[in-house]
């Protein structure tokens, strides 16, 4: 219901848009208050949401009205941070994850916009920047103040259930693999195999809304709004096309979250050793790693971008056999309707290579450092926010029943 909502909201706003940067902007920057409404909103009343929820869904056990000394010394003591209470189920998990991945794409939206258009392999003269702060700059200039947030909307729609997904199923799977590699301690490979599997989960949700919110990011989007580029992709590439980019997908994002997972485990083990609610040392260990994951595997995004856009400026290049290698390169000979589209991982790299040789892999590689670096530290510092908050809650519960057991 809240996602027709919200598409209902944005085809009003966006019908005639076009290729007009200030309509387009004016349409991004409706998208941008809507949703700032919206999480507003929902940020006010979480709490409050999902504390009485947690309290209802397990029953305490009857407690012992002769408590021993250690019995009231424990239910004094800090709670175990990192294991939930037992009141917590998977929803918890799922919700603190919705917000934590809402979050992150938003705020960080504008330089993923920049990310985009800097690993176009043929772009527009008109949309060729030297880093992520010229683009920026003109993109607001010639384009207008709201043209880096547009598409936003797709990722809000597709990241709150991706990361739902993603963050619940790694907390289940890390500590029953944990529990069956290393009892009693933290596993590296329990740590990146359940980023694996949470990974496929999430991509599986979210690669539609990539290939959306990339269409709409580019240099003269064609797109009026959200639903008139879902309904354009489908009337003329089919629905395959939303799924082009999928398995490319997970060959970069498997060995990025299970790379991003273990450095993240590993720098808490350093920084935060009693893994405690430490804000600062949870920022640092998230931005850490997605600075490490996302440099590690930005050729594979470059190939992801180009299969997910499409591009027309790309296609017609190697219809007419430019670029490096052109004449000698694995698409020689290849007739024009052998590239209406780019389809596969093998035949991405091959394009990219042509096109733009060896560097050619890795444009784009300092914006998307900068946009993982924050990106990854906020939805770190969110989730584990709501993780100590929720645990938290349900001790000091627990305690003011044993203490009125007591009384």
């Amino acid at each position: 219901m809240e996602a027709d909502g919200f598409v209902r909201r944005r085809r009003m706003t966006a019908e005639t848009t076009g290729n007009d940067p200030g309509v387009a902007g004016a349409s991004a920057g409706a998208e941008v208050r809507w949703l700032g409404g919206r999480f507003w909103g929902v940020s006010e009343s979480i709490v409050g949401t999902l504390t009485p929820r947690i309290g209802g869904e397990t029953e305490l056990q009857t407690v012992d009205f002769n408590l021993s000394a250690q019995d009231a010394q424990t239910e004094d003591s800090e709670p175990d941070y990192e294991g939930l209470p037992q009141g917590a189920s998977t929803s918890t998990h799922m919700l603190a994850g919705a917000v934590a991945g809402i979050m992150e794409h938003c705020l960080m939206f504008p330089i993923d916009s920049v990310k985009t258009r800097m690993q176009c392999l043929q772009p527009d003269p008109a949309a060729r920047y030297r880093n992520v702060m010229d683009a920026l700059r003109r993109i607001i200039a010639t384009e207008g103040l709201w043209r880096p947030m547009r598409g936003l909307n797709a990722t809000a729609v597709g990241a709150g259930p991706a990361h739902a997904l993603y963050f619940a199923s790694y907390e289940k799977l890390k500590k029953t693999l944990s529990d069956v590699i290393h009892p009693g301690a933290n596993s590296h490979l329990a740590n990146g195999t359940a980023g694996c599997v949470a990974t496929l989960l999430h991509d599986a949700i979210m690669n539609p809304a990539e290939v959306v919110k990339q269409r709409m990011q580019m240099y003269n989007s064609p797109y009026r709004g959200v639903m008139d580029c879902v309904r354009a992709v489908w009337h003329k590439e089919g629905p395959a096309a939303f799924y082009r980019s999928y398995t490319t997908q997970l060959t970069m994002n498997v060995p990025f979250q299970a790379l991003h997972f273990m450095t993240y485990e590993y720098l808490q083990e350093l920084l935060n050793p009693h893994r405690q609610y430490n804000p600062s040392s949870h920022m640092m260990s998230g931005a850490l790693a997605g600075a490490i994951a996302a440099a590690a595997t930005t050729p594979l995004d470059v190939c992801k971008t180009l299969l997910n856009t499409q591009e027309s400026l790309t296609l017609s290049s190697l219809s007419s056999g430019q670029g490096p290698g052109a004449g000698q390169g694995p698409g020689q000979g290849q007739g024009k309707g052998a590239h209406r589209h780019i389809s596969g991982l093998a035949h991405a790299f091959r394009t990219v290579y042509r096109l733009g040789g060896l560097p050619g892999f890795f444009k784009g590689v300092q914006a998307r450092i900068i946009y993982q670096m924050p990106s990854t530290a906020i939805s770190w510092s969110v989730y584990e926010f709501f993780k100590y908050g929720i645990t938290e809650h349900q001790h000091n519960k627990r305690r003011t029943q044993h203490l009125e057991a007591e009384i």
